[in-house]
């Protein structure tokens, strides 16, 4: 009988998963529960030893004993811990996978002059490459919102592979990691039958970028999925030869991305969930996700449902679980990776493919790309956006298409998925406001190319002194929508939770940026209707200056949250 405490649990079946075998326990109470389970656990054998010290080097033996296996130590809580970190430290210069294991208070009990109490996450520092701290699940799940509990079990799940998978098979080297968990009372009730069936992450790493053999897997498995589908998120190094080769990819399977990773525009998927978000049909079986971020929060939404296998290929080596089930992870370079998955599938289908789920994802999608192209939105930011991509996509014919457009976050960036028929860029990576200006005006500096920022009034006042620099040139032109506070806003359930919040929530204001622009000598125009807007526009384009060229568009935050509801109903 195994402990009734579920983290504890997690993690026992997890480390039995990822091939832990030899487990170095040491006395205490707290920790009492996570011995158990080692203890009476057939696949893991433990060794008592008393002195803390003296369990991080036995350890630390049973790793040169068991080359590439890595070894657990476990701990109790309070200073137990600090007394291996002389064994952390060494197994760090030696390259051995030590699994260090301490039970914990209570956070509430942190810090409170509690017994055995201290700080222990990432208390090694550099010396682990990886420190989680496991949330505590409760037992008792009456009266508590399931989507939570759900989501409490699949983040314990998750930390404890990213820290186990940091030793999978393929690793190129190893330094320890910390697994801190803490443990309410009781401590000592152990009813629980088995140990749970728990998803376990791959790390799949070659010495090569790509390596030939995990690419012919990949491509088997998306041949013998029914419903395949391929996610790519923000990823500014695929090219035009790209995207033709990714139409290889569509005869396998739905491919999906935004403005952010495609060089010809994103796909009109958001607005196909908006329909079909219930429509199982729609639901792949097997996912391949590269790249960064996604800004569709409904993609996120529909993707962390159902039952379905999960490869990420991830370039900087770690895992995210974006969709919440990966599988396997990649460590490679994604262009590559892409380019040879594409020679090797080929064009041909699958027998295993759905054709009804297929043709569903493609029809659907051209249903709404069509729609989009015709549909005439108000005045508004929406219309604003069409308007200037019409321009920039006329203009890139006489400029070579050397141009670029960057996006600032929030409602500008969801438009530019709506409309944007070539890539742009974003600060996505963690989706701030504050820097989107600058980042552009950084960009024009080191190009001779037209550098286009489309940007909402918080983002641009909040990052104004962007523009105090004697060195920007005339290839910056800035499209500013003024609608007078933060409109997206407006489209959440705060408008209609808490009208009384939304002044301070949105930011209201009435600031205009002329004065900016003729202390910094900036080019000014400013459009308030459609007709201004066309005019000003064609001036926005084609002037020829030294200097940079702002457009101030003014428009109602209402019709913009009206425009969008009326778009996504079609």
């Amino acid at each position: 009988m195994y402990s009734d405490i579920e983290n504890v649990n997690i993690l026992t079946a997890l480390m039995v998963a990822h091939g832990i075998r030899h487990v170095v326990v040491c006395p205490g109470s707290r920790n009492a529960p996570l011995v158990h389970n080692f203890t009476v656990c057939p696949d893991l054998n433990c060794y008592p030893v008393t002195d803390e010290r003296s369990a991080g080097f036995y350890a630390l033996g049973l790793c040169q004993a068991h080359p590439c296996s890595p070894v657990a130590v476990c701990v109790t809580s309070g200073t137990a811990l600090l007394n291996l970190f002389p064994a952390v430290a060494e197994a760090f210069y030696q390259h051995l996978p030590l699994v260090v294991i301490s039970a914990d208070r209570p956070q509430a009990w942190i810090e409170q002059l509690d017994g055995q109490t201290l700080q222990q996450p990432n208390v090694f520092g550099k010396f682990a490459s990886r420190s989680v701290d496991l949330p505590e699940i409760p037992k008792d799940d009456s009266g508590i919102d399931h989507e939570w509990l759900r989501t409490q079990r699949w983040y314990c799940n998750r930390l404890v592979n990213e820290a186990l998978s940091m030793f999978g098979a393929s690793r190129l080297s190893y330094r320890p990691v910390h697994i801190n968990i803490p443990i309410s009372e009781p401590l000592f009730s152990f009813n629980t039958k088995e140990l749970p069936q728990e998803r376990v992450t791959h790390y799949q790493e070659s010495a090569t970028m790509v390596d030939e053999q995990l690419v012919r897997q990949l491509a088997e498995r998306i041949r013998k999925a029914r419903r395949p589908m391929i996610v790519i998120g923000q990823y500014p190094h695929l090219t035009i030869a790209d995207a033709t080769i990714g139409r290889t990819f569509e005869a396998h399977g739905p491919v999906l991305y935004e403005a952010l990773a495609g060089p010809l525009g994103g796909k009109q998927f958001d607005e196909v969930l908006y329909h079909h978000h219930d429509d199982e049909s729609y639901r792949p079986d097997f996912l391949l996700y590269g790249g960064d971020t996604i800004v569709s929060k409904r993609l996120r939404k529909f993707l962390r449902e159902g039952d379905k296998e999960v490869w990420e290929i991830s370039e900087d080596g770690d895992i995210h679980d974006t969709f919440q089930g990966v599988d396997r992870v990649i460590h490679g370079n994604l262009r590559m990776i892409l380019q040879q998955l594409a020679a090797l599938l080929g064009d041909t289908p699958s027998e295993h493919l759905s054709d009804d789920y297929l043709k569903g994802w493609q029809q659907a999608m051209k249903r709404q790309r069509i729609l989009c192209d015709q549909y005439q939105p108000s005045f508004s930011q929406m219309y604003v956006v069409k308007l200037f991509e019409e321009f920039f996509l006329s203009s890139q014919e006489s400029d070579n298409g050397h141009s670029v457009v960057h996006y600032a976050n929030s409602s500008v960036i969801r438009l530019a998925n709506i409309y944007a028929r070539h890539q742009v860029y974003c600060n996505r990576g963690v989706n701030g406001i504050e820097g989107s200006l600058s980042t552009a005006a950084g960009f024009s500096l080191g190009t001779t190319e037209k550098v286009f920022v489309v940007i909402g009034d918080l983002s641009f006042f909040y990052d104004s002194n962007a523009l105090w620099n004697e060195s920007l040139k005339g290839n910056l032109r800035i499209l500013l929508l003024n609608n007078g506070g933060g409109g997206i806003f407006h489209q959440l359930p705060v408008a209609e939770k808490s009208p009384e919040a939304i002044p301070s929530v949105a930011g209201y204001h009435h600031a205009t940026a002329k004065g900016l622009c003729e202390s910094y000598n900036i080019i000014y125009y400013s459009a308030h209707d459609e007709k201004e807007l066309k005019q000003t526009m064609q001036q926005f384009f084609s002037q020829k200056t030294d200097r940079p060229v702002l457009l101030e568009v003014f428009t109602d935050k209402d019709v913009e949250a009206r425009m969008v509801k009326e778009y996504y109903t079609m």
